[in-house]
């Protein structure tokens, strides 16, 4: 009977089986991301509950060769970071617009604080002669601000410091701090709601009053009747030129004739056009043009039509609008676009990329030619560009392998397998259709890789900390990490969220979402997204994200080499 289970038996304890190594990761992934999603108070611990059913499966013995739970590590680790950099990459530089550059100071001071509180904490409650404690500090610093790729980014500093091994397991500290770390970071901004006195109908008033009055650039439509006289016998480029402001004429009708117009079409007196343009421009245009009149173009005798085009071809990728020639070529004018989920007005200074959705108006052959042309196949758009991934690797691996030297650094600082592929994948996001590179990846192709990567990143950390992890949180320091965690979580929170609401007078939602941002923590945005029925959060949180995400895992590299060597 023995020997009809050793089959069993040899799957579960030989560490050396690949079968075992998949069993090994598939139940504790799967273990940890089913408790990740129950609620205490409304808020889980999603993924990073992988961490923890990891830190049980090293305690019983359950584990695999040390080599190859570090190459899951550090393969998860290069994965989720270069897929964040995607992500954020074409958003990282257009955040630091004026409101975007106060955000960002916000949380960068905000992170600074924490790694002040860290010191303090170190030299008010811990030991300094033993070596092991700053670092056991920075897990918990990253705990206590659930940033996963910092922690990455400080375990593999560490491999620098301790070539041969005898590295302290940091993740021991870091699982300590992270429960009190969520709660804390939403504890923190409410306790900052009543610190200031917020109501959060006024706030709400206040959003709304804001929007009511933004001007932005969003794509204004309207349609005029040329008035003017000066304008009589110019041509369309001419008028462009002359009022130095974008805006497309995407149809004009000439004494009862509808035509598609182009750079030489020539106005006269009594046209009658549609026009689409910036919504800050639209009162300078209709001033110089002349009145909006009330005209619906689709009741004209030649048929025109409006189609969105999705761009799907590798060849349009990085082409400005004005290089593609629309209206001289094909007869057809693009109103707009669209990206991300995001209207933008076609300037023709703006550069395509795949994935955008153009808005095409002309005869309805000379618009389908142009659909052939850009590709508009949402099944090619679908299949995944891997090449710009690996490419990305690849660059990002090298970039992170170059040495920095820094006077007073015992070593030089490199950016390492975290912060190489991170700043590669935010320029290749950013700028990669320069160099013909497809970056655009579907949000479930992005989201589905990033949480692979970051579930086995935390499957082997937790792995490789379970041996001794409960010997440091009972016999060890364990509730001290905690009290400190929750120190370094909370301290920053109040004094940056004050000084944004009081000096700033920033909206408390925009407050919430930028706080979370800071600390990269989606249950912190849940948070305020519910409490909030505008964009408020989410637009604090996307504007601060890039910035904090690279930050932290700077940091962490910077505080265990300067530190800690």
């Amino acid at each position: 009977m023995t020997d009809s289970f050793q089959w069993l038996k040899d799957l579960f304890m030989s560490t050396d089986s690949v079968a075992h190594i998949v069993l090994l990761y598939a139940i504790v992934i799967a273990i940890g991301v089913y408790l990740g999603k129950i609620k205490v108070f409304g808020v889980s611990l999603g993924v990073t509950f992988v961490l923890f059913a990891g830190i049980l499966a090293g305690h019983i013995g359950f584990t695999a060769p040390t080599n190859i739970l570090t190459f899951m590590q550090d393969f998860g680790l290069i994965l989720f970071v270069f897929m964040i950099g995607l992500q954020v990459g074409p958003g990282f530089f257009e955040s630091f617009g004026t409101a975007g550059i106060k955000l960002n100071g916000l949380a960068a001071s905000a992170i600074l604080l924490n790694i002040l509180v860290m010191f303090a904490c170190y030299y008010i409650f811990f030991d300094t002669s033993n070596t092991s404690n700053l670092p056991m500090l920075v897990g918990t610093l990253y705990g206590a601000v659930t940033n996963t790729p910092g922690l990455g980014a400080a375990n593999e500093a560490l491999n620098t410091v301790f070539p041969n091994g005898g590295a302290p397991q940091i993740a021991s500290a870091y699982a300590c701090a992270y429960p009190l770390g969520v709660l804390g970071i939403i504890g923190a901004t409410i306790l900052i709601r009543y610190v200031c006195k917020v109501r959060l109908e006024k706030e709400e008033e206040r959003l709304k009053a804001m929007e009511e009055t933004n001007v932005n650039k969003k794509p204004y439509k309207m349609h005029l009747e040329v008035t003017n006289k000066y304008l009589e016998g110019k041509t369309l480029l001419q008028v462009h030129d002359f009022l130095n402001r974008d805006f497309v004429v995407s149809r004009l009708v000439h004494e009862g004739e509808l035509c598609i117009p182009n750079r030489d079409t020539i106005f006269h007196v009594g046209d009658q056009m549609l026009i689409v343009c910036a919504e800050a421009d639209q009162e300078a245009i209709m001033a110089f043009i002349g009145p909006k009149i009330d005209i619906d173009f689709e009741q004209q005798d030649q048929p025109l039509v409006s189609k969105r085009i999705l761009i799907t071809n590798p060849k349009s990728n990085g082409k400005t609008l004005a290089s593609m020639h629309f209206s001289s070529v094909h007869g057809v004018n693009v109103t707009r676009l669209t990206r991300h989920g995001m209207d933008l007005f076609a300037s023709s200074s703006l550069p395509l990329q795949v994935g955008d959705k153009i808005m095409v108006v002309g005869p309805e052959d000379a618009v389908d030619r142009v659909a052939n042309q850009m590709g508009n196949s949402l099944r090619r758009l679908n299949a995944p560009n891997i090449a710009t991934i690996f490419v990305g690797v690849f660059l990002g691996l090298i970039f992170g392998s170059f040495p920095f030297a820094i006077p007073g650094m015992p070593v030089p600082v490199k950016l390492g397998l975290a912060g190489g592929p991170l700043i590669i994948a935010i320029l290749i996001g950013r700028y990669g259709y320069k160099i013909h590179l497809v970056t655009y990846t579907t949000t479930s192709a992005n989201m589905m890789l990033r949480e692979i990567g970051l579930v086995l990143f935390l499957a082997s950390v937790g792995i490789k900390a379970g041996a001794g992890f409960f010997e440091t949180v009972v016999d060890g320091d364990g509730l001290l990490y905690v009290l400190t965690g929750f120190l370094i979580t909370v301290i920053p929170i109040l004094i940056v969220g004050t000084i944004a609401r009081i000096r700033y007078q920033f909206n408390y939602f925009t407050i919430a979402g930028m706080i979370a941002g800071t600390y990269t923590d989606p249950p912190a945005l849940a948070y305020a997204n519910s409490i909030c029925s505008k964009e408020a959060p989410a637009l604090g949180y996307s504007t601060v994200y890039p910035l904090s995400m690279f930050l932290r895992i700077f940091t962490a590299q910077i505080i265990i080499l300067f530190f800690c060597g």
